[in-house]
């Protein structure tokens, strides 16, 4: 069957469903570890999903979508055999889930064991991630007893409360979080905080500021923090607010910014930006943006500022009246550029 996008006029095939046993998506990057750029393995596992999602779920996130109810523990176990043997050797294996690697009810014990033994074996730290509330002092014991080298994300997205609660739907404190890095740091293990960059309700100004105030409030915490520039997922509020012309992914311009601000923490400071230089994630005016994201790249890599500069753009004016008229126009945060045109 042709479909629309090559001209045909018939209906697009669907998407073959994964089994179980399929991993959602398996691929190598690199890694900066000690001052060295190291294979990392990425295995993204599909499993009964998130624990916050049943319960209501974070205004942005849409990751869920590869979760599904029937995934056994069995499922869950050749999912990560089979993401292990196309990457072959990594110095980092970084195993994501939909949720929580401690969630027990996400990541059964067996999976969770069988993964630890498998890095303490060839010698891999694993990154994992988890929310606050299933890493306490037991949790993380259990997990260095199989496996010492261990790096543990935790989403803390903001460190205001308010953001937390009413821009994100966290449903956590900043109390919470630094409660669980306390159980990280006394189990010997590193920790990594994503911080969000625009969550929905916030100005791009406010967004700049919440990023650089978190970023600098978690900095004595975190051996490393990651900026994520939030990037519009289906089926989450932040896309019915972009689809409504009431909500604009962040400009590449203001991620630069707040990385050249807390370029001088103690912390390593990464950003990754997902769907960067597309609608649906950070950009500028598409001229400017490849050149942008190359600098985030390198300065992710090499710490140094200096490589995040970028050639003078057009739009980085535009971007400078949107960050500053934004709080007194109704519909704020819409590229202006773009008003007259709908969604797609």
């Amino acid at each position: 069957m042709v479909s629309d996008e090559h001209g045909g006029g018939g209906r697009r095939p669907r998407r073959r469903k994964p089994a179980n046993d399929e991993p959602a998506a398996v691929w190598k990057e690199k890694e900066l570890v000690a001052d060295e750029q190291v294979d990392a393995g990425v295995v993204i596992l599909r499993t009964t999903g998130c624990s916050h999602f049943h319960a209501g779920g974070c205004s942005m996130c849409g990751y869920n979508a590869e979760s599904s109810a029937d995934i056994s523990a069995e499922d869950l176990g050749r999912q990560f055999e089979r993401a292990v043997s196309k990457l072959g050797d990594v110095a980092v294996l970084k195993v994501y889930t939909s949720g929580s690697f401690l969630d027990r009810s996400e990541v059964p014990s067996t999976v969770a064991g069988s993964i630890l033994d498998h890095c303490a074996g060839t010698s891999t730290r694993l990154l994992f991630e988890s929310r606050p509330e299933y890493v306490t002092d037991e949790s993380m014991a259990a997990v260095v007893e199989r496996h010492g080298n261990v790096e543990v994300a935790m989403g803390l997205e903001s460190a205001n409360d308010r953001v937390l609660k009413y821009s994100v739907n966290k449903g956590f404190t900043f109390s919470d979080y630094e409660r669980a890095t306390k159980a990280i740091a006394g189990a010997g293990a590193r920790i990594r905080t994503y911080l969000l960059l625009k969550p929905p309700f916030l100005t791009e100004a406010e967004a700049m500021e919440d990023a650089i105030a978190s970023a600098r409030k978690v900095d004595h915490l975190s051996d490393t923090i990651s900026i994520n520039p939030v990037n519009v997922q289906k089926g989450t509020l932040v896309e019915r607010l972009w689809k409504g012309w009431a909500y604009r992914p962040p400009w590449l311009w203001s991620v630069l910014h707040v990385l050249r601000e807390i370029s001088s923490l103690d912390a390593r400071i990464v950003c990754d930006p997902t769907g960067g230089g597309r609608e649906r994630g950070a950009h500028n005016c598409g001229e400017c943006d490849g050149a942008s994201l190359e600098a985030i790249s390198r300065f992710s890599m090499s710490q140094d500022r200096a490589d995040l500069d970028v050639p003078a753009c057009g739009c980085r004016d535009l971007w400078e009246k949107v960050t500053s008229l934004e709080p007194y126009v109704t519909g704020g945060g819409c590229d202006l550029q773009r008003f007259s045109r709908p969604r797609p």
